[in-house]
């Protein structure tokens, strides 16, 4: 593996990457879909399925009866999101280390923007970030380059391989690729390996410590 630019900004993706919601997700969903006569998903399945914008990925579940789905859906995911919201170990620290360090760092979600950034205030992690950018905030979500540069717009840095994209998708590797930057895989058992084919990562990190310590080298090569 070729070495990695030494970063000057980091946009995160944020289920999976920074935090674990899961369980709100899941049981939002499966209002949405006992509403229409559709099968409950397992956690694990929803893990699987969940990775597009739900302006992408919605109109093929429920198709013309999507935006009903979409208001079962928030009604009942607002109702506890923010009681249920964790973040993932060593996710707090890695951001004050890249803040600490005077890196920009930036949030890239395919999460409805308004509640991306209600659970970052919950966090108390909005001083972390230079922008959050959710679903809907752009005119188009991952894996389009619209909310990268969005996330980008008033830092001074512009796209290239010194913003490293960190998500946990196939579709943050695509929008990684696709905008001209950098893509860091923070791995989970969500995806196949097969799942990257078309869009690789350029490293791959376990954890939170992993994905430090691939800023480390890139910064400070031995």
């Amino acid at each position: 593996m070729t070495a990695l630019p030494a970063p000057a900004a980091i946009l995160f993706d944020w289920d999976n990457t920074l935090v674990d919601n899961w369980p709100s997700i899941a049981r939002a969903l499966n209002a949405a879909r006992r509403a229409f006569g559709h099968p409950e998903l397992s956690e694990a399945a929803v893990r699987g399925w969940v990775r597009q914008s739900m302006r992408n990925s919605f109109p093929a579940m429920f198709g013309e009866a999507w935006t009903e789905a979409r208001e079962i859906f928030y009604d009942t995911f607002r109702a506890n999101h923010l009681e249920t919201l964790k973040p993932l170990p060593g996710a707090a620290e890695l951001l004050e280390t890249l803040n600490g360090r005077g890196l920009y760092v930036g949030v890239v979600s395919n999460k409805n923007g308004d509640y991306l950034r209600k659970e970052i205030r919950h966090l108390a992690w909005t001083a972390r970030f230079g922008r959050a950018v959710g679903a809907g905030d752009a005119v188009e979500d991952k894996p389009a380059v619209a909310p990268v540069d969005l996330a980008l717009d008033g830092s001074g840095i512009g796209r290239s391989g010194a913003v490293w994209f960190v998500g946990d998708a196939a579709v943050d590797m695509e929008c990684a690729i696709r905008a001209g930057c950098t893509p860091i895989l923070r791995a989970t058992a969500d995806e196949p390996e097969t799942a990257f084919s078309d869009w690789p990562p350029a490293a791959v990190a376990d954890s939170s410590e992993g994905i430090m310590r691939l800023v480390d080298k890139a910064r400070w090569p031995i």
